[in-house]
C-alpha cells in the first residue's frame, strides 16, 4: 500500500494543553503533511507520571527557580503512542520504512539532527530537545498525528493490542535504565517502584539475569506483579525495613545496584542508604519538585557511582520485541482504557495514591 492514502476527514478530536490543569478537549483539522512527514491514526497514548506532573504545573515542566520552560500551551498531550500509518507521500514512506497500514510506536524525543549531541549520535539528549506532546510537536491524546521527517518510528505487530503496543516507550525507557546499570551476574539488584517504569526494569533486568532482583513498593498487587515480571524477592516496605532487610541478604553490605523508579524524594535517600560502599545507583524519575539528599555518602562514605536515565536510545526494537514475545502480564500491567472524552479521568487515575491502576492509557477511536 506504499504511498496511498486511506480516507480521511478533515477535522479531528484532540486533547490541547493550554496550561496547568487547564487541559480540554477540542475540535482541530487533522494535520497537513509535508513532503516526507507521515500521518498516523492514533490507537492508543499511555498516560505517564510525567504527563500527570506536567498537568499539575511542576516546575520541572513550566519553568520558575532559575528552570527553563519544557511544556508548551497549545499543544496536544501525549507522548506514549501506537498507530496505523494512514497518509504519507512515497518519499516520506521511504524515508520512514513504513507502508500505509503499518502498525508503528513513536520515540518522544524529536532530535534536531544538527546540535552536538544529535552530531555525536546522543540524540536523546538533543541541544533544543523537541518532544511530542510537550514542545514544538503535538502528541497523541488525538484521533490523528503528524510525524515529522525527524521523528524517530519503530514498526510493531498489527496483532498486538494498542495499548500494550503503546507501552513500548515506557518499556524502552526501563531498558535504557538497565543498560546504564551496567548489570553483572553477581550483583543483587534492588527496583524502588512497581509501577510501569519500574515492571519495565525489572523485565529488562531479568534478560540480564543478575543473582537477585529485589523490587520495593507499598502495594501487595503490584508486588506480584513484579515477580512475574521477573523479579526474585518483593519487599513492601509499609510492612518491611528495606534497608535492614537488603542488608541482612548481603551479609551486611547492601545491594550492589539501586534503580530509583518511584519519582518520590524518599526513594532517593532509601538508595543510598540501601548501596553497599561502591555501589551503583540510577535515577531514572522525573520529580515534581526539588530534591536533596546529603552527598557525603555518595563521596566520602560510600564512592558510588550516580548514573542518570533520559528516554529509551536504541532499546526501542529489544522493547518492541519483548512485547511481541507475549512473556510479559501486559493484561494486567496496562489496567485502564479509556476515551477521549473521558482524558480528565484518566489524568485522575494515575493520580490516585490507592494502587488501583497500574497504567492507563488513552484510545483514541473508543
Amino acid at each position: 500500500m506504499r504511498g496511498l492514502t486511506m480516507n480521511l476527514p478533515s477535522e479531528m478530536r484532540a486533547v490541547v494543553c493550554h496550561g496547568p490543569e487547564d487541559y480540554r478537549l477540542e475540535t482541530r483539522p487533522v494535520p497537513a503533511l509535508g513532503e516526507d512527514d507521515i500521518l498516523i491514526q492514533v490507537e492508543a497514548v499511555g498516560v505517564c507520571a510525567s504527563d500527570l506532573k506536567c498537568y499539575h504545573g511542576a516546575a520541572k515542566f513550566w519553568g520558575g527557580d532559575g528552570r527553563e520552560q519544557w511544556a508548551q500551551e497549545n499543544v496536544i498531550s501525549g507522548h506514549e503512542i501506537t498507530g496505523t500509518v494512514v497518509k504519507g507521500s512515497e518519499s516520506g514512506l521511504n524515508f520512514h520504512g513504513v507502508e500505509v497500514g503499518d502498525r508503528v510506536v513513536i520515540e518522544q524525543i524529536v532530535p534536531c539532527g544538527e546540535c552536538r549531541y544529535c552530531n555525536r549520535g546522543e540524540y536523546w539528549m538533543c541541544g533544543p530537545h523537541d518532544m511530542f506532546g510537550f514542545r514544538n510537536f503535538d502528541g497523541g491524546m488525538a484521533e490523528y498525528m503528524l510525524i515529522p521527517t525527524r521523528g524517530l518510528v519503530h514498526k510493531i505487530s498489527n496483532e498486538i493490542p494498542a495499548h500494550h503496543a503503546a507501552f513500548a516507550e515506557p518499556l524502552s525507557c526501563a531498558l535504557h535504565a538497565v543498560e546504564r546499570a551496567q548489570l553483572q551476574f553477581e550483583d543483587t539488584l534492588v527496583i524502588a517502584g512497581a509501577g510501569p517504569i519500574g515492571l519495565g526494569v525489572i523485565a529488562g533486568a531479568r534478560q540480564k539475569n543478575p543473582l537477585r532482583i529485589i523490587a520495593l513498593d507499598m502495594d501487595d498487587k503490584k508486588l506480584e506483579l513484579a515477580k512475574r515480571c521477573g523479579a526474585d524477592l518483593t519487599i513492601n516496605i509499609r510492612n518491611e525495613d528495606a534497608v535492614a532487610k537488603v542488608k541482612e541478604l548481603t551479609d551486611g553490605y547492601g545491594a550492589d545496584v539501586y534503580i530509583e523508579a518511584t519519582g518520590h524524594p524518599s526513594g532517593v535517600s532509601q538508595g543510598l542508604e540501601m548501596l553497599r560502599k561502591l555501589g551503583r545507583f540510577v535515577e531514572y524519575s522525573v520529580f515534581g519538585s526539588e530534591t536533596s539528599v546529603d552527598w557525603s555518602i555518595i563521596s566520602d562514605d560510600k564512592e558510588l557511582d550516580v548514573y542518570g536515565a533520559h528516554l529509551g536510545p536504541h532499546t526501542w526494537p529489544a522493547a518492541i520485541k519483548l512485547i511481541e514475545s507475549g512473556t510479559l502480564p501486559l493484561d494486567d500491567i496496562c489496567t485502564d482504557q479509556f476515551g477521549l472524552e473521558q482524558f480528565q479521568d484518566a489524568l485522575d487515575l494515575v493520580g490516585d495514591s490507592s494502587g488501583a491502576s497500574v497504567k492507563v492509557s488513552i484510545l483514541p477511536q473508543k
